[in-house]
């Protein structure tokens, strides 16, 4: 009899599903990470899981890795593609195939949940946060990637137990992405964009994949969707105003127009025809981040999953700053 269940985590190397694996690990679970042979196992040494080499296209790893599991969590995605196929193949077609074959033997199956994103809906009209009820209007590339990854996951709820979860911009130890933020900030330096004041939604990584479980554990959550969030929104101005004070910095603002950071990007993106890499900053990400607002509205995940935001602004700015301290990042 089987006593110890079994979860499963794409993307296990990442921010999102390092911390995910640490926290099935508190909680009892026998964990098992599929990555690629080149994933990075930074974050994973020393732990007690059990790494399975497959790409997400190999259904005879992926046989290996789903056999008599309870839980699998999809973490992996394409967030950087130097082409449309590059995400539609990375989110979608690789989220297919993944599921195809949990659909083979599901007799231990008791949860596929999806980790998707808010920019599926596109950023919220007049101020007025999106739910799960809200029209979708993807404005990027990987939004339109990861809505099309939806529409597949929710096309396989009548044969598994299928959950989603959506969740915001991610912060927390780890990170390396707003990371660059505080980094800057910490030289004494840093840029808001545009002259309007932005607002959005933003979670703590802890909180987020305590979220991920509770959605993935709840018998309601079958073929529903959720936004994991935080519960308040937040202006640049009160996230400068916070890490000013944790830092101890008064840093130079330097506001951006819209149409320099469309031009940056564009820059950007042509000398990245020539890298292997796509860029950081692209036209795509200058759409994203010329929005006024990217704010989501938590209070289905609250009531229907007893999720909540345990890790206020103030303290999830000042553990990821103290960490980046201590890993000598900043």
């Amino acid at each position: 009899m089987q006593t110890q269940e079994i979860a499963v985590v794409t993307g296990a190397s990442g921010l999102v599903g390092s911390h995910l694996v640490d926290n099935l690990i508190s909680k009892g679970f026998k964990v098992r990470c599929i990555l690629r042979k080149s994933s990075s196992l930074k974050w994973l040494e020393g732990k007690n899981v059990e790494i399975i080499n497959s790409g997400l296209f190999d259904k005879d790893g992926l046989r290996k890795a789903f056999k008599d599991a309870n839980y699998i969590f999809h973490v992996a995605g394409v967030v950087k593609s130097k082409t449309p196929e590059g995400y539609f193949e990375g989110n979608v077609d690789a989220t297919r195939t993944l599921l195809e074959v949990a659909n083979e033997d599901k007799s231990t199956l008791k949860k596929f949940l999806v980790v998707s994103s808010l920019t599926v809906t596109g950023p919220a009209e007049n101020g007025k946060p999106v739910d799960e009820n809200t029209n979708c209007n993807p404005i990027t590339t990987y939004g339109k990637s990861k809505l099309a990854q939806e529409k597949v996951a929710l096309s396989f709820k009548d044969n598994l137990p299928i959950t989603i979860c959506r969740a915001p911009a991610v912060f927390g130890e780890r990170d390396t992405e707003i990371f660059i933020y505080f980094q800057t900030f910490n030289k004494g330096i840093t840029t808001t964009i545009g002259f309007d004041k932005k607002e959005l939604s933003l979670i703590h990584v802890v909180d987020l994949v305590e979220g991920l479980f509770k959605a993935a554990v709840s018998e309601k959550s079958k073929g529903e969707i959720y936004f994991i969030s935080s519960e308040k929104f937040y202006t640049w101005q009160e996230i400068n105003s916070i890490t000013s004070k944790i830092l101890n910095k008064k840093p130079i603002i330097i506001k951006v127009p819209h149409f320099l950071v469309y031009t940056i990007a564009a820059i950007a993106q042509f000398f990245a025809m020539f890298s292997s890499k796509p860029a950081t900053l692209n036209i795509e990400k200058a759409k994203d981040i010329t929005q006024q607002y990217w704010i989501c509205d938590t209070s289905k995940a609250m009531r229907e999953l007893g999720y909540k935001q345990n890790i206020p602004i103030e303290e999830g700015i000042k553990r990821t700053l103290d960490w980046y301290k201590e890993m000598k990042w900043i």
